[in-house]
């Protein structure tokens, strides 16, 4: 089953609300006041963006508490879903049931990664399922209880979800799982997550990056040899070259500007060098 996921609702113009919430910490205006000069077009839009965006750049996150996002997501892994409920600040989980709900048959859905397929092993990994699953329907034909039989079950088991999600914690968990060193499933996710925020409010979907992405820390924080092996490592920098470099600066190690520096600031076009035309 194919991974996906839906946005059910959202919370209406989350860019008013989040000016709303961010306007009552630094206005001596009363929220009543502030959501009249709104309605009455003194406070425009583009305005309440242009605050919006400013705010997030100060690291201020408790407004963004009060905006939500609703979403189904279907055709996940069980392997997948025990790292998701590790996220348990400003989310809310409802997973479908492995107690409740009885596969007929035998015939439960799930997922074969690609590196199982591509070493070969896919047909074999689909012969061991369909084992689990007819000894499973006889366990639940022995009436064994499906929250017993469950216990067969592989990790590969697909589920499905119903989260509800304010915009910190989605910030939070786009740090961490559109990281490339997070799990393939989970960035698929997050992913699409992300694609469905941009289709309803762009501004905000744009703010959901990996942790390195320039609206969030804009360098890496993993270790050394995983920024050396990740894909787009080297459009971010590392934080031991940030360190380095603030270090040698406290040392008085790096070199002033010199006549040769300004004179290539200074040279016209044609004079400059090819990397600066």
């Amino acid at each position: 089953m194919a991974i996906s996921v839906k946005l059910i609702d959202h919370t209406k113009d989350p860019i008013r609300a989040l000016y709303m919430a961010y306007r009552v910490c630094y206005s001596a205006l009363t929220p009543q006041q502030v959501l009249d000069r709104i309605d009455d077009e003194r406070i425009s839009q583009e305005k309440m963006l242009e605050f919006v965006e400013a705010r997030l750049l100060t690291g201020h996150m408790s407004p963004l508490e009060q905006v939500h996002f609703e979403f189904g997501i279907s055709g996940v892994s069980r392997a997948f879903s025990h790292q998701f409920v590790r996220h348990r600040i400003g989310i809310s989980f409802e997973q479908q049931s492995q107690r409740y709900v009885t596969y007929k048959g035998g015939a439960f859905p799930y997922t074969v990664p690609k590196t199982v397929e591509r070493a070969g092993l896919g047909d074999d990994m689909t012969a061991l399922f369909a084992q689990a699953g007819a000894l499973y329907e006889k366990m639940v034909e022995a009436g064994v209880p499906a929250e017993d039989a469950r216990f067969l079950l592989p990790n590969a088991t697909n589920t499905n979800f119903k989260i509800t999600v304010n915009f910190a914690s989605l910030l939070h968990i786009s740090d961490l799982r559109l990281c490339t060193r997070a799990q393939w499933e989970f960035r698929k996710v997050v992913s699409l997550m992300r694609a469905e925020v941009v289709k309803v409010a762009p501004e905000l979907g744009r703010q959901l990056q990996p942790k390195c992405g320039e609206r969030r820390l804009g360098y890496c924080d993993e270790d050394y040899e995983a920024w050396e092996e990740c894909p787009i490592g080297r459009k971010r920098p590392h934080k031991s070259e940030l360190f380095n470099l603030y270090d040698a600066y406290r040392k008085g190690e790096l070199d002033d500007l010199d006549a040769d520096d300004m004179a290539i600031i200074a040279a016209d076009n044609d004079d400059a060098p090819a990397f600066i035309r």
